[in-house]
């Protein structure tokens, strides 16, 4: 596998209470097939077409969230964890081995949204690849095509000092995108590589949590899924014991939903829109949550971090991107 740049999101996983409920949830919805880790009851590696997506893990403490978080690459985890502290951020968790896989450490930035860093040491290996004794591996195998992860990105109260901080600490390249007619919610867009801003190396971005949200809601990362149908996959989580957040509505990129699972963790799909089809209405508001519940099967083949916030924001401007929002990451999750 071709190596992350730096600051690229390179892992997800999510943390859940029941461990086997969510092989079975999300194996319904996205297809997805699993690789037990060295502790089967623990960590569940999830597999899409035979390549690495998401990890589940089991949660260790009822007290933590149950959760999504997203892990961003980096050549140096020790100068990482410093320079997240020069920003404004504290550390969740400090730098840790896991296996031969590499370090990994958890961060929070000055609004309080929680984050993995993970520096990859498999080339100081003979064999790079997933770890031999468990099959468990580093980093996406497939990203960005239906059923994985397509994009991410954190919401704050207080973008100045959190724009700082991403750009210094994962090193990217923060641009305002226009607003739209009637768009209130500014966003930003993370580019990876240096040099101009460019869609090419575009990996997430910041929204803003305005005064519309309830005031506990702390800083979070909203991670989103590639899907085919939108619409089939949120009426797939509802059959499948979850929530839809947001009903499915248009942007710029495509058609997206923000979701919650059956245990709670909230997450977003997008069906990206093909180049050259125009969006049928502006991202410029949300949609209203859904008082009727869409009526339980594989989304895709369907025919036509201490105490959780309880709400989730709705998704703000979306991404410029192939993915854009919602899923608060208030606090520490357990890692992998």
């Amino acid at each position: 596998m071709a190596a992350f740049a730096e600051g690229t999101p390179c892992w997800l996983d999510v943390s859940l209470p029941d461990l086997e409920a969510g092989k079975r949830f999300y194996g319904a919805l996205f297809g997805w097939t699993f690789t037990a880790g060295p502790d089967p009851a623990a960590y569940a590696e999830a597999l899409s077409e035979g390549e690495r997506v998401a990890g589940l893990v089991a949660k260790r403490d009822g007290r933590m969230p149950t959760s999504w978080g997203v892990y961003f690459a980096t050549r140096d985890v020790a100068r990482a964890r410093q320079r997240v502290l020069r920003a404004g951020g504290l550390m969740v968790r400090e730098p840790v081995r896991v296996g031969r896989l590499g370090i990994v450490a958890l961060a929070a930035d000055p609004g309080g949204a929680v984050f993995g860093l993970w520096q990859d040491e498999r080339d100081d290996r003979p064999e790079p690849g997933p770890d031999s004794a468990s099959g468990i591996g580093f980093g996406f195998g497939r990203q960005g095509v239906p059923g994985s992860f397509c994009w991410t990105e954190v919401y704050t109260r207080a973008p100045e000092p959190v724009d700082a901080f991403y750009e210094d600490v994962l090193g990217v390249t923060g641009s305002d995108l226009p607003r739209l007619p009637g768009e209130e919610v500014p966003f930003r867009v993370w580019s990876v590589g240096g040099g101009e801003p460019g869609e090419d190396r575009e990996v997430g971005g910041r929204s803003v949590i305005t005064e519309a949200f309830p005031a506990v809601l702390p800083g979070h990362f909203l991670n989103y899924f590639a899907v085919r149908d939108c619409d089939a996959t949120a009426a797939a989580v509802v059959r499948l014991g979850g929530r839809v957040r947001e009903a499915p509505f248009d942007i710029p990129s495509g058609r997206m939903a923000a979701l919650t699972d059956d245990q709670g963790a909230d997450f977003a799909v997008l069906a990206e829109r093909p180049a050259g089809v125009a969006a049928a209405g502006a991202a410029a508001s949300l949609p209203a949550e859904p008082d009727a519940t869409p009526r339980h099967e594989t989304a895709d083949a369907l025919p036509a971090h201490e105490p959780a916030a309880e709400a989730a924001p709705e998704p703000g401007q979306g991404p410029a991107k192939p993915a854009p929002e919602p899923k608060p990451d208030e606090e520490p999750r357990d890692a992998p």
